[in-house]
């Protein structure tokens, strides 16, 4: 197969470049180029979407797929969509669990779950807080122009190797240093991600299968003791002992959830986001979705983790003294 990457140089995309090359496949990826470099082997074209004719060097070439992983921008799909749309035999699009309204119910799935409005015209599409609703509105592009041909997945939370998040890889590193480790929440807390290497696997696999339709594109979710113990026995350091401490305490220390400077990533307020994190993803794992263990992804994690540099300034987390200081007023008020 020919497939067209629209990107290919950074973790998602970049991954899905890579499985698909290895899989023999003829890879092309098209992208700016300001980010990194598409991986070896793969034919790279520059383009920039923000250009009336910036995918003007595309004229003319057919492709089996197209996989776009455009974060939040609809016109840039809908280009996207008019410059290849008619020439391709599979459009997938990476969307986002943000697209729904109900946070707090569980068991939503793809085919159940309301969705956010799109926004008003003129929105702008750089705003984050309508990064929901922008998923939305891309959706509907791709549906309006690809029909019963467009494979839309929903991606939860991405993790693993080429993060730079640290909504995940904070873990890992942490637990490798060793001792005392404050831990959010409860054990019986669901919690649910996705390896970026699965899920890359997973859209190529649609790709070569023809598989269409809406999914969420993300793990079966799991208990937060379970996660948290499988990522201690893979990296933990010397000594590691785990501190459940109570979300509602936590917030009232001003530590944010999820992301984000002094935040507890993994961790989100209860019961207000108990749907977010507890998709049904029966249908993905039915359209061959297929996601390895905690402890592997925790391995690999953490080996990224040490390429960024495991003493770094984080975007989310929080510092090992904040943490000191954290659980020593903790276990006061205990």
């Amino acid at each position: 197969m020919q497939i067209l990457v629209l990107g290919g140089t950074v973790f998602l995309s970049r991954t899905v470049a890579e499985v698909a090359r290895d899989a023999g496949h003829e890879v092309v990826c098209a992208a700016r180029g300001v980010s990194g470099n598409p991986p070896d082997g793969v034919e790279f074209l520059r383009v920039d979407r923000d250009e009336a004719e910036g995918l003007a060097v595309l004229t003319g070439r057919d492709f089996d797929a197209v996989v776009d992983v455009e974060v939040q921008s609809p016109s840039r799909v809908r280009r996207a969509l008019d410059a290849l749309g008619p020439k391709a035999g599979h459009w997938t699009y990476v969307s986002s669990g943000s697209v729904y309204a109900d946070n707090e119910t569980t068991g939503q799935d793809a085919a159940s779950g309301a969705l956010v409005s799109a926004p008003p015209g003129g929105s702008d599409e750089a705003d984050r807080e309508l990064y929901g609703p922008f998923k939305v509105a891309c959706e509907e592009a791709v549906r309006d122009a690809f029909g019963d041909k467009a494979f839309l997945c929903r991606a939860g939370l991405i993790v693993g190797p080429r993060d730079v998040s640290d909504r995940f890889g904070y873990w890992p590193a942490r637990l490798a240093g060793g001792g005392e480790v404050l831990v959010p929440g409860t054990p019986d807390d669901l919690v649910q991600f996705v390896d970026v290497r699965d899920l890359a696997e997973w859209i190529v696999h649609c790709a070569e299968n023809h598989v269409v339709g809406t999914f969420d594109a993300v793990a079966a979710s799991q208990p937060w003791g379970k996660v948290i113990d499988a990522m201690a026995a893979a990296v933990g350091g010397p000594e590691v002992a785990l501190t459940w401490v109570p979300g509602h305490w936590l917030a009232e220390q001003d530590v944010q959830p999820w992301a984000g400077p002094d935040s507890l990533p993994l961790w989100l307020p209860l019961p207000d986001y108990a749907g977010f994190m507890s998709r049904d993803v029966s249908a993905s794992v039915e359209a061959g979705l297929t996601t390895r263990g905690t402890q592997e992804t925790a391995i690999a994690a953490l080996e990224w983790e040490k390429v960024l540099g495991l003493d770094r300034d984080r975007r989310s987390g929080i510092t090992r003294e904040r943490e000191a200081a954290l659980l020593t007023a903790w276990h006061a008020s205990a």
